[in-house]
């Protein structure tokens, strides 16, 4: 386990459901990752680089709803501007995308 945290930091991180709604490849990416434009309803479209190749295709990720840290501060990935973190379980090269198991409506909170 990784270093013990207060409850107030972990409700200063803002979780959120989001679609998928574009998916790119991302080859000026340092490792295989792809380009995703996320809708997360009131909050507005939001783009992020995900190093999810390994177990999904553009195919399987479009249209999909999935969970992400929408409040920390832009990043440079290469030539692309991040502006959310998709949340997944990471087994050795492997990412597992977090997602309801029923579709809620995009933006809401997850605590």
């Amino acid at each position: 386990m990784s270093n013990t945290i207060q409850f107030e930091d972990f409700t200063k991180v803002d979780l959120r459901i989001g679609t998928i709604i574009e998916v790119k490849d991302f080859p000026e990416a340092r490792n295989p990752a792809f380009q995703l434009k996320i809708d997360f309803g009131g909050l507005g479209i939001k783009k992020t680089s995900a190093q999810i190749t390994t177990i999904y295709n553009k195919e399987d990720l479009l249209n999909k709803q999935i969970v992400a840290v929408v409040n920390f501060p832009k990043k440079q990935i290469a030539n692309f501007m991040s502006e959310c973190l998709v949340v997944g379980a990471v087994k050795e090269k492997d990412v597992f995308l977090l997602n309801p198991e029923q579709k809620v409506p995009n933006g809401t909170s997850v605590n």
